[in-house]
Parts: C-alpha cells; sequence; structure tokens
C-alpha cells in the first residue's frame, strides 16, 4: 500500500492499529468589542445625522484577517447581521453606525430608523455566522458619558 506524506500527518497508530488522527481544532478568532457610542451627543432628533453619531466598534487583535460573513451584533429586539466583510488582523477595526450611509470595508450601516442601544443601559452580543456567543459589551447609564469602552 502506498501511502503520501500528506496522508501520514493525519494517521496515527493506537494499539498497534492505523487509525485516522482527530483534526484540529479551529482557533477562535481574536475578535471583540472594542467601544460603543451609545447615546448620540446632542438632542436625540432622530435625524440620520444624530442616528450615525450612535455606533458600536469591534477590533480583531489577532494577526490573521477574519471574515464576519453571517456574524450578528445583537440588541434585545434588533439584530445586524454583517454581509461579505472582513476585519483585517492587527488591530483592524469595523464600526457599525446606527442610521444609514454607504457600506465600506470599514464602516458599516444598521439601517435603522430609530436608535438601537439604550442611554440608561444595554448589551450588546456579537454572535459567530453558527450562533454562538463569542463576545458582549454592558454599560450602564454614566453621568457627563456617551461612550464606553468594551
Amino acid at each position: 500500500m502506498r501511502t503520501s506524506l500528506a496522508t501520514l500527518s493525519v494517521l496515527a497508530v493506537a494499539g498497534g492499529v492505523l487509525v485516522a488522527a482527530a483534526p484540529a481544532p479551529a482557533a477562535t478568532p481574536a475578535l471583540r468589542f472594542l467601544a460603543a457610542q451609545y447615546d448620540s451627543p446632542g438632542t436625540d432628533t432622530r435625524s440620520n445625522a444624530s442616528l450615525n453619531a450612535e455606533w458600536i466598534q469591534l477590533v480583531n487583535t489577532g494577526s490573521t484577517a477574519v471574515s464576519l460573513t453571517g456574524w450578528r451584533i445583537v440588541d434585545t429586539s434588533r439584530t445586524y447581521t454583517f454581509g461579505a466583510v472582513t476585519i483585517a488582523g492587527r488591530g483592524g477595526t469595523v464600526t457599525l453606525h446606527t442610521g444609514k450611509g454607504t457600506d465600506t470595508a470599514t464602516v458599516r450601516y444598521w439601517n435603522s430608523g430609530n436608535y438601537v442601544w439604550n442611554n440608561t443601559g444595554d448589551t450588546a452580543t456579537l454572535r459567530t455566522a453558527a450562533g454562538q456567543v463569542h463576545d458582549t459589551c454592558t454599560w450602564k447609564q454614566q453621568a457627563g458619558r456617551t461612550k464606553v469602552s468594551c
């Protein structure tokens, strides 16, 4: 029997019997929430400019770019699902604004006509494309603050 070198790398001997070794588990992306502007500065007018002054940001602290396709940012009653977008490694960021705009590689828009994040406190949840919780960012109302580091 001829076996290629690639095949040998996934085979192991257990009790004298040749068996396939289990694949290595996939590494968890080094992706997390970085910050949230949960209270749009100034008067809440629900104008697009005011809505876009509310945002949440992700950072990739790993060395490898991460595809966000199918990943979701979830609030209590709202969900944003990423399309085909990749966040660069080594500090790459993606900012999700509440209002409407033109998506770019690093700036996305929820396209909501209402504010998403509660000024009195809220929790943002980052879910993988498979639906698993990957990270959360929780804040409470803080006098004089409209932005929080996650």
